[in-house]
């Protein structure tokens, strides 16, 4: 874990790079009448690449205005140095993130096989208040409602069956853990955090089909920034306000931090072996493209995600086009089928499942 950790605070990756919009020209109206244009060399919004998205969605989630400063400033890089002696190594208690269910790495294990069978899982189930109550509240709600009245979490458990289990319980136990983040530097970004969980994890399913896991790619996209909202609190608390908008390169190191405590939360969580090596890989993106299935699909759907809530909250144009070279790997026809079906899906403000 100490080498991944020295790997984060190298500075000899790709910076990342603030994009520049171009704005429509203030021409008056008699210039316009005189001179035609033609819309076909109108230059339309530059493509952007990985680390132009993080730049610009991770402003967002800080409620941070954009930077023109790309190297870091003497003030960050005490920062910097202060949050390698609090994050650094293992140093950062991730027994301090919101509770996990003890029986959840079980119950994940057993979900994951179709042979399980009701009676166990509701035996496993029933060893945890918190999840009784949420399987009972989420079966007897009007999506579930049946003729007969639900009483045992037996009935709740087969009535909801393995693909419904698993998604509540990924819900249940990460939508607290995000929502959570908020603070002086981003009042929304909890919010914010779980609306791109949810549709990482949508966009994950679509990129996964015939290739991953289906549990697998969704609970990667749900718990890809968990450890970023840690990163959030501790940003809250040690920053002082007159440090105004973080450059490029510090962002991306904060950024690092976030990936890398995400890791260690999966480890801790005790996830799947697949989750973990795709959040590693998502980690080390930049030095090295992910090699694993999950590891591509992962990175370009955590992208996706990131640019429908810039594309929502304004930050940039719908449609927005992405630099060819796709690091993830991915087809960029197949990339582009995925992205119009999350805008299908969430294209609308006031369309998240919250």
């Amino acid at each position: 874990m100490a080498g991944i950790w020295k790997r984060l605070f190298t500075s000899d990756g790709p910076q990342v790079r603030s994009v520049v919009v171009a704005a429509k020209s203030g021409a008056s109206a008699s210039s316009a009448s005189t001179s035609s244009i033609d819309l076909a060399t109108v230059p339309e919004a530059p493509a952007l690449d990985g680390a132009d998205i993080d730049d610009r969605f991770y402003r967002l989630i800080l409620g941070m205005a954009d930077s023109t400063v790309t190297d870091m400033r003497l003030p960050e890089v005490a920062m910097l140095k202060r949050l390698d002696k609090l994050c650094g190594a293992d140093r950062f208690d991730i027994a301090s993130l919101p509770r996990l269910p003890a029986i959840l790495p079980q119950l994940l294990r057993l979900l994951k096989s179709e042979q399980a069978d009701g009676i166990g899982i509701a035996r496993l189930i029933g060893r945890d208040p918190v999840l009784v109550g949420e399987v009972m509240r989420v079966t007897q709600s009007a999506h579930f409602r049946t003729l007969k009245p639900i009483v045992s979490l037996q009935h709740a458990v087969v009535l909801l069956g393995h693909d419904g289990l698993r998604t509540m319980v990924t819900l249940h136990v990460m939508k607290p853990i995000l929502q959570g983040s908020a603070g002086m530097l981003g009042h929304s970004a909890g919010q914010l955090l779980w609306d791109h969980a949810e549709q990482c994890a949508h966009a994950g399913m679509f990129l996964a089909k015939g290739h991953s896991d289906p549990f697998e790619t969704y609970l990667a996209g749900i718990v890809s920034h968990a450890g970023f909202g840690a990163m959030i609190r501790l940003l809250d608390q040690e920053v002082s306000p007159t440090l105004g908008a973080f450059s490029a390169e510090f962002l991306s190191s904060c950024v690092r931090i976030g990936n890398y405590l995400s890791l260690r939360a999966a480890l801790h969580w005790e996830l799947p072996a697949n989750v973990i090596e795709a959040l590693r890989e998502r980690m080390e993106a930049r030095r090295q493209p992910p090699c694993s299935g999950l590891g591509k699909v992962l990175l370009a759907a955590d992208h996706l995600a990131m640019l429908q809530l810039l594309s929502l909250n304004g930050r940039i144009e719908r449609g927005t086009p992405l630099v060819k070279e796709r690091v993830d790997g991915l087809s960029a026809v197949h990339v582009e089928r995925a992205r119009s079906d999350l805008w299908r899906r969430f294209g609308s403000s006031d369309g998240f499942d919250r």
